[in-house]
């Protein structure tokens, strides 16, 4: 199963998938709230306050969470950072094609 625990925690929609696994317990813990009659105002006032910052850490947290996963499936966590990795190489590359390769010999930007 590592190829679909690899597959599912590092391609394309990741993020998504791992909003979608917290934001659906969440969701079904406050679903009975929805059952009391009362105003929409009311409803809205008892759940969001708690569904906001679920949706909000799950967020912020995502790509923690995957590295975790990753690592306890025996996967090298830095697997989160592929497509990422990919993408800035293929950003680096164009890069020196049109401009050459960087003088390391420079402060990088820090000249006073």
């Amino acid at each position: 199963m590592r190829d679909w625990v690899r597959n599912d925690l590092t391609s394309k929609g990741a993020t998504g998938r791992m909003m979608r696994r917290v934001a659906v317990p969440a969701v079904l813990v406050l679903a009975p709230f929805w059952l009391i009659p009362t105003t929409l105002e009311v409803h809205l006032s008892m759940t969001l306050p708690i569904l906001i910052p679920f949706v909000y850490f799950s967020h912020a947290l995502n790509k923690v969470w995957r590295r975790h996963m990753l690592q306890v499936h025996g996967l090298n966590p830095d697997l989160v950072d592929e497509r990422r990795s990919k993408r800035d190489e293929q950003m680096r590359r164009a890069y020196i094609e049109r401009y050459g390769p960087r003088d390391e010999s420079t402060s990088h930007g820090q000249d006073i």
